[in-house]
């Protein structure tokens, strides 16, 4: 790939006036009263958008951005967007670790959380493609060991969807034993679900990841490890680098070091705090440790750097295909714009009205700048990508301080370069 400053696109159009910032900031605090009105918009097609400013350039408006979230409050941050199949944008800047000094470069790796279950859903969905799983088929067809406890009805779209009735962790399941790959399996597979499967939508921080990837993987007739099937099968057709579900022992020296704030811990006395317990929650304590970079995570312990995380979504933003690959058919992508059900009431596990689709994406979330047809998934702290596939954008954003500080900068850089909003 050349160096990104030889080429960087121009868009030609007019930018329209600014929306207010202060819209995008409820937004992106997951404002249900907000996004409930922007769904209404899109539906009616009032947020019309229209092509960036002429002449101008997408490297230079981020590089800009990059500097404004950082006066904002960010440590370490890096932007990535691909248009069509083209990298345009590929910006960094701050330091990845504050004691140390180390400086955030192209190669700096961060912890982008739930973003990880964007590629978890995509590894399911390319075993759909080929015939080898079916979403309305009970879970248990491809692991029989789930079916324990009442969960022998839950589908495989139940688990796309968190449906399946075991949103919260084991009880007392410590950083040694979530790095454990079998042993958090067996253990889910034993869970009791503490709603019917099939009836109530629940987020499931961390359990999703691996009631999905269990599917993957009793269904790949090379019974391939999740880790290495997403290295042969995602990664390695894409030309993607940096997209770590199991970070090897020599790249660690390249992540940078998380700062957290009071997001990165949920109330323990809710559904959410029972679904990332305090003892493995998304903290620089847990995430950092060596054992917990290392092993496979599929819901939440992905490691990434932004230009890996946005060529990933350039995928989804080109219907399936990308650079003349094409992993996924136009229609199957298109299929995972579908809401789950009832995804306009309230998700009894974040508490929030929680608008994910049937595919295992998100269909509005936090950070994201937008509207018509997008898939999305955000993590813990603000890490979030997305596939704007009307656009053909595809957008990712990785950072070390837990925050939104963020937000506003990218919204702008989003409206100046591509004139979306």
């Amino acid at each position: 790939m050349s160096d990104i400053h030889d080429r960087v696109r121009r868009t030609a159009g007019h930018l329209p006036a600014p929306l207010s910032r202060r819209g995008f900031i409820l937004n992106a605090a997951g404002g249900v009263s907000f996004l409930g009105v922007m769904h209404l918009l899109r539906e009616a097609g009032l947020l019309a958008q229209s092509g960036g400013r002429a002449g101008a350039d997408p490297q230079q408006i981020f590089q800009t951005a990059v500097d404004e979230a950082i006066a904002a409050g960010e440590v370490g941050i890096q932007f990535a967007v691909y248009k069509d199949e083209e990298l345009v944008v590929d910006v960094w800047g701050g330091v990845a670790d504050q004691a140390t000094g180390r400086e955030v470069d192209r190669q700096t790796l961060f912890n982008v959380f739930s973003v990880t279950k964007a590629i978890t859903a995509t590894a399911l969905h390319i075993q759909a493609e080929r015939g080898l799983v079916s979403y309305d088929a009970p879970i248990t067809r491809y692991w029989p060991e789930f079916g324990a406890h009442g969960k022998d009805r839950t589908t495989v779209r139940d688990g796309l969807s968190h449906r399946t009735g075991i949103p919260a962790m084991p009880a007392g399941v410590t950083p040694e034993q979530m790095a454990d790959y079998d042993w958090m399996v067996n253990a889910l597979a034993n869970l009791e679900p503490v709603f019917e499967p099939g009836t109530t939508n629940a987020y499931h921080s961390y359990t999703w990841g691996w009631i999905n990837s269990v599917v993957v993987e009793r269904t790949d007739p090379q019974q391939r490890p999740f880790r290495q099937f997403v290295h042969d099968e995602i990664a390695q057709p894409l030309g993607i680098e940096d997209l770590w579900m199991g970070l090897p022992p020599e790249d660690e020296p390249r992540v940078a070091h998380m700062y957290n704030s009071e997001i990165s811990i949920a109330d323990q006395a809710t559904a959410r705090g029972r679904s990332m317990p305090l003892q493995v929650a998304g903290t620089q304590d847990v995430f950092g440790r060596s054992i917990v970079r290392q092993a496979v995570i599929p819901g939440a312990g992905g490691i990434y750097n932004a230009i890996s995380s946005a060529r990933f979504f350039a995928l989804l933003a080109n219907e399936g295909q990308l650079d003349g690959v094409r992993l996924l058919s136009p229609e199957r992508v298109r299929g995972c714009l579908e809401p789950r059900p009832d995804t306009d009431k309230l998700d009894v596990g974040r508490g929030t009205i929680t608008r994910v689709s049937n595919g295992g994406f998100w269909l509005e979330a936090p950070g994201v700048v937008g509207s018509g047809r997008i898939l999305s998934h955000p993590g813990l702290g603000g890490s979030i990508g997305w596939a704007d596939l009307d656009n053909r954008l595809a957008v990712a954003m990785c950072h070390n301080r837990h925050g939104l500080a963020y937000a506003e900068p990218l919204a702008g850089a989003m409206g100046k370069a591509f004139g979306v909003m």
